[in-house]
């Protein structure tokens, strides 16, 4: 071995040689001196020989300024590539591990300070390829049993990749292979650092890469879920480049998993999938044919909960837009010229979408509400909290041209209002209301109420609330008739599951309307069967909410307070009412509306004398549904308690007294077994005797 070394020093100098300098031939000389070392039977001997060619180096190379480094490196090339580098490559494969970390080590130095570092590419690329991607590697074994020698290797090729460039190119298939393996190592630190230097070679080699781009796909896929979360950002972020500089074919191999990033619990992997898919929109070669899959995942990011992602999404979709409406200038000419104004009810019209933005999901939106409608009712409770989130943000952009996908968009609202979780319920109220600030009323009233006549149900109620409350009020005036009407039926009004979620909400929204007196017995149905429904109010009890959107209805009519409007309104709803008392049980929503009345009207009462006291007078009677009659006789007796502020609020209640004692207090004091007649027995004589303390 030392003979070979000596004569390789000692050659003949051939044209490369020639321009060696005298340092250069010096250095070979302190080499041959020390490579017959590294052939060593000890482990020791060896060890001793590389720590002495580390030293050498060092010490030839200059502390010098940057010309005198060029000539120093230039002078180290030759030696480099003739005597260092065939034997620190067979010193990878050195059964001692010191001994192949130091190896590595002088590799990475030699690279570093060579003249011409892409000339040892041929050799050095087999040699990684043998200790990273041999065939004990398809079986799960690395060749190279030490993981931190592992990383230190695949830092090496990342060093090749950078020093040498696009001088790589025909050692791409030996870099890709290496790769495939080292992306699903066991060590994270070397699936790290592998992704970082897939997205080196990618750059290093555009015009060449894409033949070989794919088949990184699947590797970088089955990492993208892993434990650690850099690992997952570097996935994310290597994608992005072998994509960018690869084929495009892959992107829909990738957006799924990018998709489940989004629920991602750390922040960091959401900005690596926010920042790689706004670089792709702006740059990728085949983004157009992309849009309608990448637009999606960028504006879901627009609701995050961490502000800082929220930015970024909103920062790069503007650069977006603004960049799309550039290269489409010429289609955009008038909309630019003659640039529309908001509409008029624009929920935030400082913050309109630019032109670009806007004409982008108009021109992809047919394409992407199929894939919200199915994910808006997904089991999983994230999927269905974010296609909300993206259906309110996609009809903010569309504005008026919600239109045309109006009947799709209202199906899947129906659906989603029904949801359990209050965000995806949020979010679609949210929709509603952009339905209802951009798309005429003649429009959206064709198709809600029909619906909602067909079909009552709270979701649907909470959606016309919402559409009602989003709408402007110029435009819904001459449709607040038709409203009513539909909501007064007693189909709606009196069989939904929970009354708030429709009538009081819809009414409230457009309290400053001058409404119709029907309404008002929407809210006395919701009134009478409140009891204490909690839930969308918070701590407040329906009943309260109804308080509420009575006082606001005698607003809208220019009242002081609710108990005027009893008074406008209860004789018509009493006589209203009487219609139909003969059929009443304690089930009648029509018999809650009456109890409601007299319970809250208050002076009204003594108004409405001519008609309350029959009413009372022929459900009172003892063979009326007994459960009706006890909860008659508990309003009454309230009442009768205050009858100066009630029933006698116009000094006309004498006239009542012999019917009210006579035809109903009497007939209710016969004695009859059970316990319900007993009740009936006691409420008749609380009757009585509040009559006669009055």
């Amino acid at each position: 071995m030392a003979a070979l070394v000596a004569a390789e020093a000692a050659a003949p100098p051939g044209p490369a040689e020639a321009a060696e300098t005298a340092e250069a031939a010096e250095l070979s000389r302190a080499l041959s001196r020390l490579l017959p070392g590294l052939e060593a039977d000890s482990k020791l001997s060896r060890r001793r020989a590389l720590e002495a060619l580390q030293r050498a180096i060092e010490a030839a190379w200059p502390e010098e300024p940057a010309a005198e480094s060029a000539a120093a490196a230039a002078g180290f090339q030759g030696p480099w590539a003739r005597l260092l580098l065939p034997r620190l490559l067979r010193c990878l494969a050195d059964p001692a591990e010191g001994c192949r970390a130091l190896a590595a080590h002088l590799l990475g130095l030699g690279l570093r300070r060579a003249a011409r570092p892409r000339d040892a590419l041929p050799r050095l690329l087999p040699a990684l390829v043998a200790r990273l991607a041999g065939p004990e590697s398809e079986r799960g074994r690395p060749p190279e049993t030490c993981e931190e020698l592992r990383l230190a290797l695949v830092q090496l090729l990342g060093l090749a990749v950078r020093l040498g460039g696009a001088a790589l190119a025909p050692h791409l298939d030996d870099a890709v292979r290496v790769l495939r393996c080292t992306l699903l190592d066991p060590f994270a630190a070397v699936r790290r650092e592998s992704c970082q230097c897939a997205a080196s070679l990618a750059r290093a080699t555009p015009d060449h890469f894409h033949m070989q781009s794919e088949s990184l796909i699947g590797p970088l896929m089955q990492s993208i879920s892993h434990q650690h979360w850099k690992v997952r950002v570097a996935v994310i972020e290597a994608t992005g480049s072998v994509i960018q500089f690869g084929s495009g074919k892959s992107v829909d191999d990738v957006l799924p998993h990018f998709a489940q990033r989004l629920f991602d619990d750390v922040p960091q992997v959401r900005q690596a999938v926010t920042c790689v898919v706004g670089g792709w929109l702006l740059d990728l070669r085949d983004r157009y044919s992309f849009f309608h899959k990448l637009i999606p995942l960028l504006l879901s990011n627009l609701e995050d909960d961490i502000p800082e992602i929220a930015l970024a999404a909103a920062s790069l979709w503007e650069k977006v837009g603004l960049q799309w409406q550039r290269e489409n200038e010429d289609d955009l000419k008038d909309k630019l010229d003659f640039a529309s104004p908001p509409p008029a009810h624009h929920p935030s019209p400082d913050n309109r979408p630019g032109l670009g933005c806007r004409e982008l999901v108009f021109r992809n939106l047919s394409k992407i509400l199929p894939a919200i409608c199915h994910d808006v009712t997904d089991w999983v409770a994230g999927t269905r909290v974010k296609a909300a989130q993206l259906l309110a943000v996609l009809l903010l952009h569309a504005e008026d041209h919600v239109t045309q996908h109006l009947e799709v968009v209202l199906r899947t609202l129906h659906r989603a209002c029904a949801d359990d979780d209050r965000a995806v319920v949020r979010s679609c109220t949210r929709s509603a209301e952009l339905v209802g600030a951009f798309v005429s009323p003649e429009v959206f009233l064709k198709l809600v109420l029909p619906a909602l006549k067909k079909s009552p149900s709270p979701s649907g109620l909470l959606i016309l609330a919402s559409i009602v409350r989003g709408c402007p009020r110029e435009a819904l005036r001459p449709h607040l008739t038709l409203i009513a009407t539909e909501l007064a039926r007693p189909h709606i009004c009196q069989g939904s599951e929970n009354p708030f979620t429709g009538a009081p909400a819809a009414v409230r929204a457009d309290s400053g309307l001058r409404v119709p007196r029907r309404l008002q017995t929407v809210q006395l149905t919701a009134l009478g069967g409140a009891g204490d429904h909690r839930g969308a109010l918070g701590c407040h009890s329906l009943g309260d909410k109804v308080q509420e959107t009575m006082d606001a209805l005698a607003a809208a009519q220019d009242i002081d307070g609710h108990q005027d409007l009893y008074r406008e309104h209860a004789g018509p709803l009493v006589e209203w009412l009487a219609a139909s008392h003969h059929d009443w049980t304690v089930h009648s929503a029509e018999l809650l509306q009456f109890v409601v009345v007299v319970n809250h009207a208050g002076p009204a009462l003594g108004e409405v004398l001519p008609h309350l006291v029959p009413v009372l007078r022929s459900c009172l009677q003892p063979a009326r549904d007994p459960q009706m009659r006890l909860r008659l006789f508990s309003s009454l007796s309230r009442v009768l308690l205050s009858a100066t502020q009630t029933v006698d609020s116009q000094g006309h209640f004498h006239h009542y007294l012999d019917t009210v004692t006579k035809d109903i207090l009497v007939p209710n004091l016969q004695w009859h077994a059970g316990k319900t007649a007993a009740a009936i027995r006691t409420a008749a004589v609380s009757c009585l005797w509040a009559l006669i303390k009055q």
